[in-house]
């Protein structure tokens, strides 16, 4: 098999960490504004909680991007 071809394959794979940032930030939204709706007075201290949540998230897909950005520079 051409390195290049499987180069390209794994850019495209790492890309697909995006999908589970996502998932993972579209869950955690979804259980906060539950756990909001239950104790609006909760407020306060699951803030903080959810935006190391998302950014723990965040930082995956954005690891992805990196890895996927390498490996396109290997192909030229």
């Amino acid at each position: 098999m051409d390195s290049q071809f499987v180069i390209a394959i794994g850019a495209g794979i790492a890309v697909i960490a995006g999908i589970g940032a996502g998932v993972g930030i579209g869950i955690a939204t979804s259980g906060f504004l539950q756990a909001i709706a239950r104790q609006p007075e909760a407020q306060n201290k699951l803030m903080p909680w959810f935006f190391v949540g998302a950014a723990l998230a965040e930082s995956t897909a954005i690891y992805g991007l990196v890895v996927a950005l390498i490996l396109i520079g290997k192909l030229g």
